[in-house]
């Protein structure tokens, strides 16, 4: 009898733990947490280019919800597609959309893609301070990757630069495919493009040799209230580009008001991208930085909200 007692006990005690278990699984088999929109402890992978906007994001809704944790891991593009096809995390930030190919293998997988358009951004063209052409038109960069052009003085026949050294963060780099479709390139690239490893690590490059063009994106270098970006801008050039179909002699650096009209011409946006199957701290993470407050950043760092309205003042200098 003592003996069938306990194992009565044992058997309560595990229908207790298969009750408890069974009762914590929502309806589509996932087992349940205390995780909320504004609770819980989530990694994100993110483009390299958008670390400084996104640090910014991510530090303060971490500090408005003190129980929300956010690691933002900072990767190549290639990187960052990867780890979300991957299911190594749940929200990534990208410039590149999903092909239809990952939307439609992500729905045999019962995983529903959600994408928002969260900023604009721009691919920034830099120079070295001693180069004193910092005026260039759109065809002749479209030359430059094309391989036609390898010579600054192809460009001004009075440069005091010689041959061009065309500078991008990552062989698996966002900001170099942009170009590749931007300019229809689907071979190699030409032989004076190099790539280094991050987006800062170009500035520093191009500071140091006087033949370099640096691609970066302009979140590196359009917060003026953040100190590096300010260092950044001190160190090189930015390189002023006109418009691909009008030769009305003016041209546009990538400021705020010429990413939001487009009158630059290299502007892209960026993307929040989730696969969480509930409402979690990567949805709400999206939610907040698409809102008043997220946008509100994105406007202080330099860049366009692409979720509120913006209004431009025309200064008179």
């Amino acid at each position: 009898m003592q003996i069938l007692k306990k194992h009565r006990q044992n058997l309560a005690v595990v229908l207790s733990g298969v009750i408890l278990f069974t009762s914590c699984l929502n309806r589509g088999g996932t087992v349940a947490t205390d995780e909320t929109p504004t609770r819980g402890n989530i990694k994100i992978t993110v483009d390299e280019s958008f670390q400084p906007l996104l640090d910014t994001e991510i530090f303060t809704f971490t500090n408005l919800y003190n129980n929300a944790h956010i690691t933002p891991q900072y990767k190549p593009e290639y990187d960052v597609m990867n780890d979300y096809m991957n299911d190594s995390v749940k929200v990534i930030a990208t410039s590149q959309k999903l092909t239809d190919s990952q939307v439609q293998y992500l729905r045999a997988s019962q995983v529903v893609a959600r994408t928002v358009a969260f900023a604009y951004d721009a691919l920034a063209l830099v120079t070295n301070k001693e180069n004193n052409d910092t005026l260039i038109n759109y065809n002749t960069v479209k030359d430059i990757f094309l391989g036609k052009i390898t010579n600054w003085k192809q460009v001004n026949p009075r440069s005091n630069s010689d041959g061009i050294q065309v500078i991008f963060d990552n062989t698996k780099s966002g900001n170099i495919r942009y170009f590749k479709e931007q300019f229809g390139i689907t071979d190699t690239l030409p032989d004076n493009f190099y790539a280094v490893k991050t987006n800062p690590e170009v500035i520093d490059f191009v500071s140091r040799n006087k033949n370099a063009m640096g691609i970066v994106s302009v979140n590196w270098i359009s917060d003026k209230h953040d100190s590096l970006s300010m260092s950044f801008m001190k160190k090189i050039n930015v390189l002023a580009v006109s418009r691909p179909f009008f030769n009305d002699g003016t041209y546009y650096r990538p400021y705020q008001g010429s990413i939001y009209d487009k009158s630059y011409p290299f502007v892209r946006e960026i993307y929040l991208i989730s696969r969480e199957t509930f409402s979690g701290l990567g949805s709400g993470f999206i939610q907040w930085a698409c809102a008043e407050q997220g946008q509100r950043i994105v406007l202080k760092t330099g860049l366009v909200p692409a979720t509120m309205p913006i209004r431009l003042v025309q200064v008179r200098h």
